[in-house]
């Protein structure tokens, strides 16, 4: 068996066709144009990257775009009525604060200052409560593109063992939620982390793995079973002579060997990460739909 490749890319670039699709009609019936906002603090390359992706992706979904800059000196109370302006511009949708921020802000304070409707990271505590018990919110990127992911590939994950590995706020919790709720993915669901003590067997009995740890290569073909499908989450910078850049981008799954196990599988890069961001902008939407009803 080969695994057949989940194409992250592809179904982002459809999916932000189909935004666009429905900006250009809201904006031709004389509706509001959405406008995502993005703060950034200092001048981090990962995020700098991020960043520069996402205002790439509202321009081809048909949104307005900010960008807000600081350098890294920033005060927190200045960073906070930032935040508090965004909260109160009525021409802002939605916004970020791209993470993480430099050490003597609180990270957590800023999130939470975040005004619940405008947080279409989906981090913010209510957003996050309210996706737990299965009330209509803002869900954080990652998790929302993969299950966007299963459901377009057509994977059933319905009464399916689902094992995700990790329990970060932004991706393990989240998507452990997401997929035992029944109106998602009605799975059960089993969190592993680096001191689970039974892991790969674990792992060995699951028909969808979500390997979310930030191992590069952790996930081996010892630890899959034959049909699994593999979602891999893992972007970890490894050094690489033979690339123009000095290294390349590795996932927690050891992908030539895992993939021929796999049912299907997500390659990195060009999996899980431009579902990302796509799951951003199909947030942003959301809020700007929602902003309209009030």
């Amino acid at each position: 068996m080969r695994g057949l490749l989940i194409d992250g890319k592809a179904t982002a670039a459809q999916i932000k066709a189909e935004i666009a699709e429905k900006v250009a009609k809201i904006v031709a019936e004389g509706g509001k144009q959405p406008h995502l906002a993005a703060i950034l603090v200092g001048h981090d390359g990962g995020s700098e990257t991020y960043v520069k992706n996402k205002v790439l992706a509202c321009e081809q979904c048909g949104f307005k775009s900010s960008l807000i800059r600081y350098d890294e000196t920033v005060t927190e109370d200045e960073l906070l009525a930032c935040v508090e302006r965004l909260n109160n511009d009525p021409d802002v949708d939605g916004f970020i604060v791209q993470l993480p921020l430099p050490k003597h802000i609180d990270e957590q304070r800023v999130v939470e200052t975040v005004s619940p409707q405008k947080d279409v990271d989906g981090f913010h505590p209510v957003n996050v409560g309210r996706m737990a018990i299965g009330l209509p919110a803002f869900i954080s990127a990652t998790p929302l593109g993969i299950m966007t992911l299963l459901k377009r590939y057509g994977i059933e994950t319905s009464g399916k063992k689902c094992v995700v590995l990790g329990r970060s706020n932004i991706v393990g919790k989240p998507m452990a939620q997401l997929l035992m709720q029944k109106q998602w993915g009605d799975a059960t669901v089993t969190v592993c982390h680096s001191h689970s003590k039974t892991l790969k067997e674990e792992c060995r009995e699951a028909d969808i793995i979500v390997a979310a740890i930030g191992r590069p290569e952790f996930v081996t073909a010892d630890m899959v079973k034959d049909g699994a499908v593999v979602i891999d989450v893992g972007t970890t910078r490894v050094p690489d002579p033979s690339a123009k850049s000095g290294f390349r981008l590795t996932g927690d799954v050891k992908f030539d060997e895992v993939a021929p196990k796999c049912s299907y599988i997500t390659p990195v890069p060009g999996g899980v990460g431009p579902m990302t961001i796509c799951s951003l902008m199909m947030n942003t939407l959301a809020a700007a739909a929602k902003m309209d009803e009030r």
